[in-house]
């Protein structure tokens, strides 16, 4: 019983994964859109893309370490 409530609670936590790849998609989505609008802020907007991605591939180890933390820890 209490393997199978691991397994059902590590696919749970592993959910935030979904919601990493969305918004990353969108950060590059927008990075693109607004270097097209306007390519003289190359640099400015390439960081500003890079700390977007750095955050929302945070979000996603969080989950992903939650979910290894629930499979191997007990």
């Amino acid at each position: 019983m209490l393997a199978a409530a691991s397994k059902i609670g590590a696919g749970a936590a592993s959910i935030s994964l979904i919601g990493a790849g969305v918004g990353i998609g969108t950060v590059f989505a927008a990075l693109i859109l607004a270097y097209s609008r306007n390519p003289s802020l190359q640099g400015q907007l390439f960081t500003y893309a890079l700390m977007g991605f750095a955050l929302s591939e945070a979000t996603a180890l969080f989950g992903l370490m939650m979910a290894f933390l629930i499979l191997f820890g007990f």
